[in-house]
C-alpha cells in the first residue's frame, strides 16, 4: 500500500546498552504522541549484547549466571512478545501518531503495512522474503524465544523467521520495533535462558535454528550494519511515499530518556517485576 506523501525523521543511533535503547524507544513514542515530533523511523544496535524479555514475560526464563558470564545483559520492553538476543543485529523502532493512516485499524492491521517496508528491504538486500500470516502461531508456541515461531505478518525466509517485532500503543501512539539478526548463531540466546537440564537446551537450539535464521544465512553472506540501514530506509521511503530527514533525537528526548534509563529500564524492579 502507499500512504500520501509524508516526512518523517530519520534517525541513526549509536550503539548503546539495553536500558538506554528502550528508554529511547519510550522517549520517541511520548514525543511523537504529544505532537512536538513528526513521525520517526530509527534504526539502533546494542552494546553490550542484551537480552530483551517481553512486558509480560517471567523474569524467571533468564538465567542470570549464565547471562552474566557471557558478559551480556537483561532488559524488559514495554512492547509484548517474548525473549530476543540483541547482537549482530540492526535493530529498527517506528513511532507514529495514532491518527496517522499507517497506524489505522487495529494492531494487526498496521503490522500488515508496516510488513510491506521490511519486505522490501529484505528483498533490496537480495532475499525473497514473505510476510507470515498464521495469526495464531505465537499463541500455540510455548516456548520463551521470539524467535521460535513467527507471529502475524512477520517476515520469514523458507519458513524461518527472519525479521521479529513487537507493538505497543500508548500516549496518543504507536511503537513498533523489531530485529533483524544480521550474522552469528541465532540460537545463542538459549545460552541465557532457563531450561531445566542441558540436554533440554541443546534440543532448543536444535529447533530454534531450524525455525528462525539470520540473514547471512539467508542470503549467504554478511551484509553491514550500514546496508542493512540503507535498504531498509530506502524501503520505507519508497513503500510509503516518505521524505526521510536524517536528524538526532531532539534534546527533550535526550533528557527524558536519560531519566528513564535510570528510573525504569535500569531498574531490577521493572525487569524483574514478573
Amino acid at each position: 500500500m502507499s500512504a500520501s506523501p509524508d516526512h518523517w525523521r530519520l534517525l541513526r543511533t549509536p550503539a548503546a546498552d539495553g536500558a538506554y535503547n528502550m528508554a529511547l524507544d519510550q522517549a520517541i513514542l511520548e514525543q511523537v504522541g504529544a505532537g512536538n515530533l513528526p513521525p520517526t523511523l530509527r534504526f539502533f544496535a546494542w552494546q553490550p549484547a542484551c537480552l530483551s524479555l517481553g512486558q509480560a514475560q517471567p523474569g524467571t526464563d533468564v538465567d542470570l549466571e549464565r547471562l552474566r558470564a557471557r558478559g551480556w545483559q537483561v532488559v524488559r520492553r514495554i512492547t509484548g512478545g517474548r525473549a530476543i538476543l540483541h547482537t549482530d543485529e540492526i535493530t529498527y523502532s517506528v513511532a507514529l501518531p495514532l491518527h496517522h493512516p499507517l497506524a489505522q485499524g487495529d494492531v494487526v492491521s498496521s503490522y500488515r503495512r508496516l510488513s510491506t517496508a521490511l519486505l522490501a528491504g529484505v528483498e533490496a538486500l537480495g532475499f525473497r522474503a514473505q510476510a507470515d500470516q498464521r495469526a495464531q502461531a505465537i499463541a500455540n508456541s510455548k516456548g520463551p524465544v521470539c524467535f521460535e515461531t513467527p507471529s502475524d505478518y512477520e517476515i520469514t525466509a523458507n519458513g524461518r523467521k527472519l525479521i521479529g517485532s513487537a507493538q505497543v500503543r500508548r500516549a496518543n501512539a504507536l511503537l513498533q520495533h523489531g530485529s533483524l539478526p544480521l550474522h552469528g548463531d541465532i540460537a545463542r540466546i538459549c545460552d541465557a535462558l532457563a531450561f531445566p537440564d542441558d540436554e533440554t537446551r541443546e534440543r532448543t537450539k536444535v529447533r530454534v535454528r531450524t525455525r528462525a535464521a539470520t540473514l547471512a544465512d539467508v542470503l549467504g553472506r554478511v551484509v553491514s550494519w550500514d546496508a542493512a540501514a540503507d535498504a531498509l530506509a530506502g524501503a520505507f521511503a519508497a513503500s510509503f511515499g516518505l521524505t526521510l530527514s536524517p536528524e538526532a533525537p531532539s534534546p527533550v528526548e535526550l533528557a527524558r530518556a536519560e531519566e528513564l534509563r535510570r528510573d525504569l529500564y535500569a531498574a531490577d524492579s521493572w525487569t524483574f517485576r514478573l
